[in-house]
């Protein structure tokens, strides 16, 4: 089909041309040409639909778009050779043929994507991207390179604010992420695969998804091509306004597959004002765990809708048990905003200052009413990158993990009596599906107490596969992984 334009002129030359020739209403009308078809009968040039051009955007945006390089100084312990009898065939070949990494360390490097966001050297970018480096470089289109530090990281959100001792530097626009359409093209810059400065484009498949254990972030979904190195990186708008933060992608192998997803930049802007301000960031918390309505829950509960977040348990002593919240009221609204799911519910109270006296509407029992909650401090998932300890600087054991022990105080906020932290997942534990951040409560339900104990049982159950009971967030789950 033609364009309207072209069908509008089409429409008005035949007016003319039958004036012109005066033939009347009543003569036998003629079949017009086919689309792409010209008056004689000829084939004439299809149509064309003009695609938008980022040119533009990419000489403006593109020099304040950054290349960031990361060092990690692990330490490493030499393993020994595999003991066998010296008339073995394969003896002389492991001693001749497996190199053996030396006893002290080594540096592991890392790479992504940022953007400058001040002329006076702050740069955005994820927090997985600088997390646990000893040195960060930041590299701009110009080819310098400067040793940035890192001002401050927020593990919940994955952002994370640098600094580079420059001065007049090119600097993004920030847009609203608010008026974004779905449909609309967006366009992101990175370092995909360490090529720097690439652009790709796409447009904006949703809003507002929600992702597995992403609580805080409404993430903005595009269907711009994403790889391994776009991590931090901007994502534009066509008026050239950053209005996120690429921060993952969804792959079954590792690769771009059409799914990728990017922070808010009001959210990321929000961040960067607490950790430039005070180097870590706080959030609110009532002491509650939600779930999603169904049709079959809210017609139960006499409503008309899903909308709202059904309270599932509520935590004893906590803001809510103190305000008189109990588990099957139905959360609508907060502080005068609808809740329509139990993510928004989680956004709204984290984005709340602790100490701030809250209203809910809840739905109890077929009535409305509203109660008010003393919103509470969140607290932190770890301790700040100063404060980490050597431990996490370890080569990782057998089965690819870096465990820590929790303090007294952890285990009784978490309510438990044995647990290791995840400090760092690479190798079997990684493919496995294990993260950073997760707890080891058992192993082939032996409760994991201490680092040696755990080494020791993971040491009994080499070469086979085991059972790790692992708590990620509010959720419980068993993990098969194959030890070393």
């Amino acid at each position: 089909m033609l364009p309207v334009s072209c069908r509008l002129t089409i429409t008005v030359s035949a007016l003319l041309l039958t004036i012109l020739l005066g033939c009347s209403p009543r003569d036998e009308p003629k079949t017009a040409p086919p689309p792409g078809a010209s008056q004689t009968g000829q084939p004439g040039p299809p149509a064309t639909v003009a695609l938008p051009s980022f040119v533009d955007l990419v000489k403006q945006a593109g020099p304040a778009v950054v290349n960031i390089s990361t060092t990690q100084r692990v330490r490493q312990e030499a393993r020994g050779l595999p003991e066998l009898p010296e008339d073995d065939p394969f003896s002389d070949f492991f001693r001749r043929f497996t190199p053996q990494p030396p006893n002290g360390e080594f540096e592991a490097r890392g790479m992504g994507s940022g953007f400058i966001i001040s002329p006076d050297g702050y740069v955005l970018t994820n927090a997985h991207v600088v997390a646990e480096a000893d040195e960060v470089v930041v590299r701009l289109t110009t080819k310098r390179e400067y040793k940035a530090k890192v001002i401050g990281a927020d593990v919940r959100t994955d952002v994370a604010l640098v600094k580079i001792d420059a001065a007049d530097l090119p600097y993004v626009k920030s847009g609203d992420p608010n008026r974004l359409e779905v449909g609309e093209w967006v366009a992101a810059i990175g370092a995909p695969f360490g090529f720097e400065n690439s652009v790709t484009s796409g447009i904006v498949s949703a809003k507002g998804r929600s992702l597995p254990q992403e609580t805080y972030v409404p993430f903005i979904q595009t269907d711009a091509a994403l790889n391994p190195g776009n991590s931090g990186g901007p994502l534009f708008n066509m008026r050239g306004e950053v209005i996120g933060i690429n921060s993952m992608i969804y792959s079954q192998t590792g690769g771009y597959m059409g799914l990728s997803f990017a922070i808010p930049i009001d959210i990321a802007m929000d961040i960067v004002q607490q950790l430039r301000t005070s180097g870590r960031v706080t959030r609110g918390r009532i002491g509650m765990l939600a779930q999603e309505l169904t049709p079959e829950l809210a017609a139960s509960f006499g409503l008309k809708d899903v909308g709202g977040a059904l309270v599932a348990m509520v935590e004893k002593g906590g803001p809510a048990d103190k305000a008189g919240i109990m588990p099957g009221d139905v959360i609508l609204g907060f502080d005068g905003k609808p809740v329509q799911t139990s993510a928004d519910m989680a956004r709204m109270a984290g984005s709340t200052k602790p100490g701030t006296t809250v209203t809910l509407d809840v739905w109890r029992k077929g009535e409305k009413k509203q109660v008010k909650v003393a919103v509470e401090e969140l607290p932190p998932d770890r301790a700040p990158a100063s404060a980490q300890t050597e431990p996490e600087r370890a080569a990782p054991n057998r089965a690819g993990m870096v465990l820590g022990e929790l303090t007294p105080q952890q285990r009784s906020r978490l309510k438990l009596d044995s647990g290791l932290l995840v400090r760092r997942a690479t190798g079997p534990a990684q493919r496995a599906g294990i993260q950073s951040g997760d707890l080891v409560l058992a192993m082939n339900d032996v409760p994991a107490k201490s680092v040696v104990e755990f080494e020791a049982e993971l040491a009994k159950n080499a070469g086979k596969t085991v059972a790790l009971l692992i708590r990620r967030g509010q959720e419980t789950l068993y993990v098969p992984l194959k030890t070393g």
